[in-house]
């Protein structure tokens, strides 16, 4: 009896799985039917899940006439940067507070993790006053330095620090080494499961950032792709293979990015839960 009420649990998850796969799967479809389209058909009354006639050149168009490419450049510069740089400062700021000793160390980490419960919408007229008065209104510098602080990477690399056994960092210690060497040759190797999950998920949340460069671009040459997204119109309205081809451009380096290392991603998620793979 049980086991056929395991078996009919089996079979309802698989089911689910594959309603939600399809659903999630659909509009990717159809974005990529739309943009293989001739414009004309987009707009057509007549519904078809595929195109009557096929053509790219809606891509043509878009990489050759447009900003896109200037978009899909701007928008690897600026995610490169922003996990470069997150990366860099929360190891440091995860190790520091994991493994030495200072005081504030915990109150300046408490602070540090109330950043959770501030919403970044709240401090866009700060942010973007700083920046004026910086000049770096529609330069990556500006695009790039306010988000290169995450709260939720310091904690997660805290956390794995934190369960490594100190005898590493003493012998290390005993022959001499500093703390950045320690950090960097020691803790560093020993982490690079997570660091990778981390800078992955990262580069993804930077490249889809559209809220920020909104708020601090106002230049065409200075948009990132979702930001740029918005501005696929002309005089004739808006062309939707086009837009949908711009858009897929778009998400192609995302989507590449994540099935070349998913693997590591899976283990640096299954490391920081203390799980095994």
């Amino acid at each position: 009896m049980r086991r056929h009420a395991g078996l009919g649990w089996t079979v309802v998850a698989a089911a689910t799985g594959i309603v939600l796969a399809a659903l999630w799967v659909a509009p990717l479809l159809w974005a990529l039917s739309t943009s293989l389209r001739p414009e004309y058909e987009t707009i057509s009354p007549v519904f078809h899940w595929l195109p009557r006639h096929w053509t790219l050149e809606a891509y043509g168009k878009v990489l050759g006439a447009g900003n896109v490419p200037r978009w899909l450049f701007n928008s690897a510069l600026v995610a490169l940067l922003v996990t470069v740089i997150t990366m860099a400062l929360s190891l440091m700021a995860a190790y520091a507070f994991s493994q030495m000793r200072f005081r504030g160390r915990d109150a300046l980490f408490l602070l540090a993790m109330l950043a959770f419960l501030l919403p970044f919408e709240a401090l866009l007229v700060p942010l973007f006053r700083m920046m004026n008065q910086l000049g770096l209104i529609n330069t990556y510098a500006g695009i790039v330095l306010p988000q290169v602080v995450s709260p939720v990477v310091i904690y997660v690399f805290r956390q794995f620090f934190d369960a490594i056994p100190t005898d590493f960092r003493e012998a290390a210690i005993l022959d001499g080494a500093s703390p950045w060497r320690v950090l960097w040759s020691v803790y560093l190797p020993m982490s690079g499961n997570i660091v990778w999950a981390m800078a992955i998920v990262t580069f993804i949340a930077a490249w889809n950032n559209f809220l920020w460069p909104f708020i601090i671009v106002t230049s065409n040459d200075m948009m990132t792709i979702p930001l740029g997204l918005t501005q696929t119109y002309d005089a004739f309205g808006v062309r939707y293979a086009q837009l949908m081809a711009a858009a897929l451009l778009g998400a192609l380096p995302v989507a590449l990015a994540y099935v070349l290392f998913q693997r590591r991603v899976t283990h640096g998620f299954l490391a920081a839960t203390g799980l095994k793979g």
